[in-house]
């Protein structure tokens, strides 16, 4: 792999919106694993399509240990098995996200309920 492949620390950083306390974290859990030149941290294409991942499954609500495990089993069982782990974390996510949509819906109606009593109080 060509040295141009790679990207800096700091440019890891800015490309992906994190900060560099996130990196250093999700390689201390294991999550990445830059190539290091000293106290330097070098990130290629493998590092940079699994922080895509990475942030892709946060965003969908996975906590990191679901993503850490999705992203073992890849590297281990090959594509068939992680896509049947996502399946299964998928179908429980949008269980858990259905169930918030409820309760946010059901706190905004209470909210305008007890906005509208305040508004009519004013009247």
């Amino acid at each position: 792999m060509s040295e141009d492949n790679y990207i800096s620390f700091k440019d890891m950083c800015a490309r992906f919106d994190v900060t560099p306390r996130t990196l250093r974290y999700y390689e201390y859990i294991e999550l990445l694993s830059p190539k290091k030149s000293g106290r330097s941290r070098f990130y290629g294409p493998r590092e940079i399509a699994r922080m895509k991942l990475i942030l892709r499954g946060r965003h969908f609500g996975f906590s990191l240990e679901d993503i850490r495990q999705w992203l073992e089993i890849y590297g281990k069982e090959g594509t068939r098995e992680q896509f049947q782990q996502f399946l299964t974390l998928a179908d429980q996510q949008m269980r858990t996200l259905e169930q918030q949509i409820e309760e946010l819906q059901q706190a905004r109606a209470d909210l305008q309920k007890l906005r509208d009593e305040t508004a009519a109080r004013l009247e």
